[in-house]
């Protein structure tokens, strides 16, 4: 499974034997009582409130606190209540509690008709004293105490929200007096300070962690998402406004959505339970750098599909997906569950696909893993009652477990090692690089993977893909706002499709945000929104800012000099300069096959190579290449004729013909400027011949149109009768006595040299023997 969790609270786990151990817990045992312990909110400080039946169906409350691993008693009611929302303070000194009281056929017998269905109650816990009536009425109201942030100290105001069905949110402002042994009660004495927050509101979502409230009002044929922040002096701003091209207007919903839909505002398993396919399931997931995404599964009218939506709101555009589903029976099929994992988020269907779309860089799919079968499998998550209340969290609220949520590396590991298509194995490579960050480990066996697997990736360059990416997760951290222009593919126009899956692109407006000196996520917000109004795609590799920190980065961290020190290990090479009398075994074969690739990698993207790179690729080449491939290869500037190699070569091997033929084939292909660097380290007559002609060659072109103005003189003492070799021999000599000398730090090349060696030449070819 490719999502790892890990249960931090379950109630049959946590909770259940706490209660037994106090006796609380008999009712618990009988089957039609299976469902009276539950969930009923989950806090900013990380404590799960949860409320049972007691023995003599009393209805308790408690609270479990995920820090000290410690349940804790708040409150008992002597009725058996429907608890349908339930929050405390931070200073754990008031609760505040929405139950049912009645249904409408009880209130129909028992001639209840005035009294309230719904009951809204602020109770003093601590200790247990007053109690006030918030709400007396028909429709269901949510409650949700403001949380200040980490390390506060105790507050003698709390503040609650409420959410009414009616389509209203409004803030309590509550006032406490402190007594002895911490005690409080509350100051006001008549009405609480109540202001009005939200209203027309079709749909609502707390974010526990960074105390904002999402929600969205109808506007004609569009919607509009705004957004409430709430800070730790109390005061709470208007700060985003957005819209939305979500049909979620006043005549759709009354055809059969409920009136108003909650996220995060506790839960209500009944309700859950009651979700039919017609019902808005929307949710909205920030992550740490900036992203803001709003995900949203709507009815299809075609059977055997889901549609669902992710509008990247930083990013300006959102992408539509639909998928055919395969195995499919009318009760199973169940709302699309997201979850924030921040670096992605997840849209899963239990038992059909996980999909992980990345948040930073979601313009191509290949970021995008998608799973099926039991790939997408999460063996403690099969039913649809999924809420994501926290990052990297997931709340099961049909069996009241939390787990914390991560991507594991070893399943993501053996997805990339089975994967069939291009479109897997692209999204996983990048996720096991971008996702797990610097892991040495995790590292070396991509490596080895991309050594195995050069031949199967047809779309991609696994080794460009391996190098850009670990480049980018080294280089963002440090350089501010890069990863705003730098994508971390070279792939911009990849057109990768996922088998049984459609997408569209739309363009979206930006959202509009409005605030002053705000630091953290809307900073990081309003940071990517100015990119996206400014930026041009062109501007990808293309600033000389950009590129030159790309060229010291790829200079400095060496990833060639990684991927080279994992695969020569892997084949057990050692990193010598090799012996040319031997064929390269079959691991040296690979290893020059991986090599060529990293060259190819390298020059597509401009990017220098480790000192050593070619002696050792041209090393391996001659080893393991028959002659015609290896000068194919060098021709066309696959291997490159490095000093050290060609020195080492023709100093090596013997001069058999067909050692002699390698290296005149060699000789014939350097440079000037080497092969008089390193002629002389061949000591053979078809070196020296070699030699002899770019010397007279040179001497002859430096001479240029020059006479000689002075009669030739006799230059060897015993006078060759060979008369042209005499004229040629005269003619040198005196253009060296011009002080015309090519090679000028090689001083045993002369004249003298040329005569000899056109002397032994000409032996040679007569089949004669020089003495």
């Amino acid at each position: 499974m490719l999502l790892h969790l890990v249960a931090e609270f379950d109630l049959q786990r946590d909770v259940v034997p706490w209660l037994a151990a106090r006796g609380w817990a008999a009712a618990l045992d009988t089957s039609e009582n299976s469902s009276a312990l539950y969930v009923v909110n989950v806090e900013r400080n990380g404590k799960i409130i949860y409320t049972w039946k007691g023995n003599q169906r009393n209805t308790h409350i408690g609270l479990y606190d995920l820090q000290t691993k410690q349940n804790e008693h708040l409150y008992m009611f002597e009725r058996d209540l429907r608890i349908i929302s339930c929050s405390v303070n931070n200073e754990r000194t008031l609760l505040a509690v929405s139950f049912r009281q009645y249904t409408e056929e009880e209130r129909v017998s028992r001639l209840l008709q005035s009294v309230s269905k719904y009951l809204t109650l602020l109770i003093e816990i601590h200790p247990i004293n007053n109690v006030r009536v918030l709400k007396a009425v028909d429709s269901c109201v949510r409650v949700q105490f403001l949380h200040p942030v980490e390390g506060r100290s105790t507050s003698t105001e709390s503040h609650l929200l409420l959410v009414s069905e009616d389509k209203y949110i409004e803030q309590f402002d509550i006032h406490v007096i402190a007594e002895e042994e911490n005690k409080v009660v509350i100051q006001n004495s008549g009405q609480l300070p109540r202001a009005r927050v939200a209203d027309d509101l079709i749909w609502a979502q707390w974010d526990m962690m960074e105390q904002r409230l999402f929600y969205i009002v109808p506007k004609e044929s569009r919607s509009t998402l705004k957004c409430v922040q709430f800070y730790p002096d109390e005061n709470f701003n208007s700060i985003l406004e957005s819209h939305l091209d979500i049909p979620v207007n006043d005549t759709q919903m009354k055809n059969g959505w409920t009136m108003l839909q909650l996220v995060n505002f506790g839960y209500d398993y009944r309700q859950d339970e009651d979700v039919t396919s017609k019902s808005l399931n929307l949710q909205v997931f920030t992550s740490k750098a900036g992203g803001l995404c709003v995900c949203c599964s709507l009815p299809s009218d075609i059977p055997d599909e889901i549609t669902y939506s992710i509008h990247f709101l930083h990013k300006g555009y959102n992408k539509t997906f639909t998928v055919s589903l395969e195995r499919t029976e009318s009760h199973q099929l169940k709302e699309v569950a997201f979850m924030n994992l921040d670096y992605y988020v997840a849209a899963y269907l239990p038992g059909q696909f996980l999909h992980l779309l990345n948040i930073q860089h979601p313009d191509l799919l290949c970021y995008s893993l998608f799973l099926t079968g039991e790939d997408a499998r999460i063996e403690m998550l099969q039913n649809c009652s999924i809420r994501s209340p926290l990052m990297s969290t997931v709340l099961d609220c049909h069996v009241g477990s939390m787990y914390a949520v991560s991507i594991s590396d070893s399943a993501l590991l053996q997805f990339l090692q089975n994967s069939k298509q291009d479109s897997e194995r692209l999204a996983a490579l990048h996720c096991a690089l971008l996702y797990f960050r610097h892991t040495e480990d995790l590292e070396m066996q991509i490596i080895w993977w991309i050594s195995e697997n050069l031949s199967t990736c047809h779309s991609f360059d696994s080794i460009q893909e391996f190098i850009i990416a670990s480049l980018y997760c080294r280089m963002c951290p440090e350089t501010h706002n890069l990863d705003k222009l730098l994508p971390y593919t070279s792939l911009l126009d990849w057109t990768g499709i996922i088998p049984g899956v459609t997408c569209e692109t739309d363009i979206i407006s930006l959202p509009v945000l409005e605030f002053q000196n705000s630091k953290g996520f809307w900073e990081k917000l309003n940071s990517n929104l100015e990119s996206v109004k400014y930026a041009e795609p062109h501007l990808h590799y293309h600033n000389n800012v950009l590129r030159r920190e790309w060229r010291n980065l790829s200079e400095e961290l060496n990833l060639v000099h990684r991927i080279m020190k994992e695969v020569w290990r892997r084949y057990h090479l050692h990193s010598c300069i090799f012996c040319f009398d031997e064929r390269g075994s079959a691991g040296e074969f690979a290893v020059f096959h991986i090599m060529s690739r990293i060259l190819e990698a390298a020059n597509g993207m401009c990017m220098p190579l480790p000192p050593g790179f070619h002696t050792l690729h041209l090393g391996l080449g001659v080893r393991c290449l028959p002659l015609h491939t290896l000068l194919h290869y060098i021709d066309n500037g696959v291997l490159h004729l490095t000093e050290t190699c060609v020195r080492k070569l023709l100093k090596d091997l013997d001069n058999t013909e067909k050692n002699e033929k390698l290296k005149f084939s060699i000789v014939m292909r350097l440079p000037e400027a080497l092969g008089q660097k390193v002629h002389q380290f061949w000591n053979h007559p078809i070196n020296a011949n070699f030699i002899a002609r770019n010397y007279v060659k040179l001497l002859l072109e430096k001479l240029g149109n020059r006479q000689c103005s002075r009669p030739i003189p006799e230059r060897v003492p015993v006078p060759i009768e060979f008369l042209p070799l005499n004229y040629l021999t005269n003619m040198l000599a005196e253009i060296e006595n011009q002080g015309v000398h090519p090679y000028e730090k090689q001083d045993h090349v002369n004249v003298r040299f040329v005569e000899e060696t056109a002397l032994k030449h000409t032996m040679t070819l007569l089949g004669l023997k020089y003495s």
